[in-house]
């Protein structure tokens, strides 16, 4: 079954609509018959979703560094649960078991891996597909950034053009599926 690395906020005082967003997409997810590949948390957005891709039916696995999973936050529920030495280490579990990547509204760390996945897609060094879903404009102040670095010529276009945005859980969903 193909897998979807979904990266998103893992802190509980986000506003409600993004645990709902997150729930959202691991319904649709599940039912579309991908698996999901998480951060292996247990809270925010990241335990959200993956509660919702079990709930539908689905299969979870979960890769968290061992300082996390020590602090009581790894998701004990995922059907695979990998802790790693450091985040490193789980960035490149996370990266080999999937076969796309999904970025929803975060933190700094959701951020970094969002770009770390759309640079080496733009190097080549994968073509799976890498989206966004941004359905309240979190994350458009990144695209005008890298929209305007591209005018600059700092970004090939090809480079800005390797993201998919998208602003619903059906386009997204479209988007993952989608020939990478």
């Amino acid at each position: 079954m193909p897998a979807v690395c979904v990266y998103c906020a893992s802190s509980d005082a986000i506003d409600r609509r993004y645990l709902e967003l997150a729930d959202e997409v691991g319904r649709a997810l599940a039912a579309a018959g991908l698996d999901l590949v998480s951060g292996g948390g247990s809270v925010g957005m990241m335990g959200a979703v993956a509660h919702a891709v079990r709930e539908a039916g689905g299969h979870t696995t979960g890769v968290i560094p061992r300082a996390l999973a020590d602090r009581e936050v790894a998701d004990l529920a995922a059907d695979v649960l990998v802790v790693t030495e450091d985040m490193r280490e789980r960035k490149g579990v996370m990266d080999n078991r999937a076969d796309a990547f999904l970025a929803l509204p975060g933190g700094i760390g959701t951020l970094e891996e969002l770009l770390e996945v759309w640079t080496s897609r733009a190097l080549g060094m994968h073509a799976k597909p890498v989206v966004v879903l941004d359905p309240y404009g979190d994350l458009e102040p990144l695209r005008a950034l890298v929209d305007r670095l591209a005018a600059a010529a700092f970004v090939l276009p090809e480079a800005r053009d390797a993201v998919a945005w998208t602003t619903s859980v059906e386009e997204a969903v479209h988007a993952l599926t989608a020939a990478g």
